[in-house]
This record gives structure tokens, C-alpha cells and sequence, in this order.
């Protein structure tokens, strides 16, 4: 077998160990699981290192997946990739030379318009996986290039690089804006979770499928920004009561249900899921920086006082 041939057997392996991989873990994968990687003809094929555009020595001269680091706390990243307004990915080059090595792998990429794998750091050692992804566009002069993902739907109909023009950049914005959305969405998720440690924060439930990840200002609106301290780990319960405005959450933490709710006469469910949680103190996590923004809170609640 070619190169070529060998190299595009590599990726169609890559993309399925990321299937198990996400299995076996769910959306957000271990550095150590993407760092041991699987074997192809007893070579071990890792799909990832401390490099940001890695290349198994098993490939030719295009990279096998891109990474982007996983935010620190006061610590900006490295390399500032982005979502677009057009909904495309800005992926930056490694350092400020566009003919170091790494860069023109990236090039090549392109040129041939080769499927990778796009690794976003959710937190130190955690990562979710986009893929197929394709570089649709090379910008030497700003340093970067354009990626975007191609949905699974998608490559099933045909790749995207063989639709005609003008059909394949609508699918390529559309596709990228979901995904990447959905991405940010799953990383929301996974901090919010690990900073209330998988605990409703009224509550206490702590059954990781009972749980959601609650914004405080939704996504949709200003402020609806997908960091931790715009959210809250909620069980399906009491993230619909707070959705509905049955239940506020006052800036001081203290948890409160509407006045016609406490009225009611009902079964257990109302009695011990909402009535008797009025006037509880929310759990909130250790760290100060994670915990609930008091604006947000204020916000939110004077939105459920005029619901009343």
C-alpha cells in the first residue's frame, strides 16, 4: 500500500477509536486514553502530544489531529483560535514563521484537503473531539488558517469537498456553527459538574444523568456566557422550576418558591422537591472563582419577581 493509502487507513482508524473512545467516556475524553492512542500494524498511533498540530511518525507529511489548549485560570491560552462570525474556526500556526515544519503540514492539509481530527481543551487533561474536520482555508499573513467540521451526516451523503461551491460553503458555515456549539455547550457541561462536584446545588441529587448544567442568563442573551460562574448544576426537577420561575435564586444565594406553589396541596414531589427548599442557602462550590456571579443572580431573579 502507498502512502497516501496508508495514511487515509490511519485516519478512518483514528475516527473510530474516537467512537469507542467517547463510548467507553462520553463526550469529554482523558489525555491519557487520546495520548496511548490504538495500533495499526502493531505501530502505536497516539493522537495527540504536548504539540498543538501533532503528526504520528506512522503519517507522511500531514498532521493527524490539531489541539487547542485547555484554559487555565487567570492564564489566557497561547493561541487565541476562535469561532468566526461567518461560524468557521480561526486555528492560529505555531509560533510566527509560516514555513516551520508544523505549519506547512497544515498547508498540506489543505492543499489536499485531508480529514483531522480538532481537539478542544475543556480543562487540563480533558478534551472533546471534533471530527472529520478540513482546513478550507490557508491565511499565511495573519498566521492562521480556517477550519471547519464535517458533520458525520454530511460525509455520509458526500464530502463536503465535493460538493460545488456553492452549495459545500453554506453546508461548511452551518456545520461548523452546530458543532462548535455544541462543543462549547459539552464543555460548559463538564466544568459546571466538576465545580458543584456532580451535586444538584439545591438538592444534593447526585446522579450525573438526572443532572443538567443550568445557565444563570441563557446563552441566547448578553452575558449568556458559557463559564462556570454563569451556571448551575441543577437536577431535571429543580432546573425546570427555575426555568418556569417556580423558583428563584436570590443574589444572596438563598433559594426562593413562588407564593401560589407554597399553597399548594399535592403529593411528596412538591412537598419535599419544592416547598420544603424554600428559604435554603444554595450549595455552592469551594472556590470563589467558580461560584454563582451575584449580577447574573440579580438578573435572573428580578425576571422571576416580575413573573409573579
Amino acid at each position: 500500500m502507498d502512502q497516501l493509502g496508508y495514511d487515509s487507513r490511519v485516519r478512518q482508524a483514528a475516527f473510530q477509536f474516537l467512537d469507542e473512545l467517547r463510548a467507553a467516556h462520553g463526550d469529554v475524553l482523558p489525555w491519557s486514553a487520546l495520548q496511548r492512542g490504538f495500533a495499526v500494524d502493531a505501530e502505536r498511533v497516539p493522537l495527540l502530544s504536548m504539540q498543538g498540530i501533532f503528526k504520528p511518525r506512522v503519517l507522511g507529511d500531514v498532521p493527524l489531529s490539531i489541539r487547542t489548549t485547555p484554559p487555565k485560570q487567570g492564564v489566557a491560552r497561547p493561541y487565541d483560535d476562535e469561532v468566526r462570525e461567518d461560524g468557521l474556526i480561526r486555528y492560529r500556526y505555531q509560533g510566527r514563521d509560516p514555513s516551520y515544519r508544523d505549519n506547512v503540514w497544515l498547508r498540506n492539509a489543505y492543499k489536499r484537503q485531508v480529514p483531522l481530527i480538532y481537539l478542544h481543551g475543556v480543562e487540563e487533561g480533558k478534551y472533546i473531539a471534533a471530527y472529520p474536520v478540513r482546513i478550507v482555508a490557508d491565511h499565511p499573513s495573519a498566521l492562521s488558517v480556517t477550519v471547519a467540521v464535517e458533520e458525520t451526516e454530511i460525509s455520509e451523503l458526500g464530502r463536503i469537498a465535493c460538493l460545488g461551491d456553492e452549495v459545500a460553503e453554506p453546508v461548511r458555515r452551518y456545520t461548523t456553527r452546530v458543532a462548535v456549539s455544541r462543543l462549547h455547550q459539552t464543555a460548559f457541561r463538564h466544568r459546571v459538574l466538576a465545580a458543584y462536584r456532580e451535586r444538584c446545588a439545591v438538592c444534593r441529587l447526585g446522579h450525573v444523568r438526572l443532572l443538567d448544567a443550568a445557565h444563570i442568563i441563557p446563552d441566547s442573551c448578553d452575558g449568556g456566557d458559557p463559564v462556570v460562574p454563569n451556571g448551575l448544576t441543577l437536577c431535571k426537577l429543580h432546573h425546570a422550576a427555575y426555568d418556569a420561575k417556580v423558583m428563584g435564586i436570590r443574589p444572596d444565594l438563598i433559594i426562593e418558591i413562588r407564593a401560589d406553589v407554597l399553597r399548594e396541596v399535592d403529593g411528596p414531589m412538591l412537598k419535599h422537591g419544592l416547598q420544603e427548599v424554600n428559604g435554603l442557602k444554595l450549595k455552592t462550590p469551594r472556590s470563589v472563582a467558580k461560584r454563582p456571579d451575584p449580577e447574573r443572580l440579580k438578573v435572573r431573579f428580578d425576571e422571576y419577581l416580575r413573573a409573579m
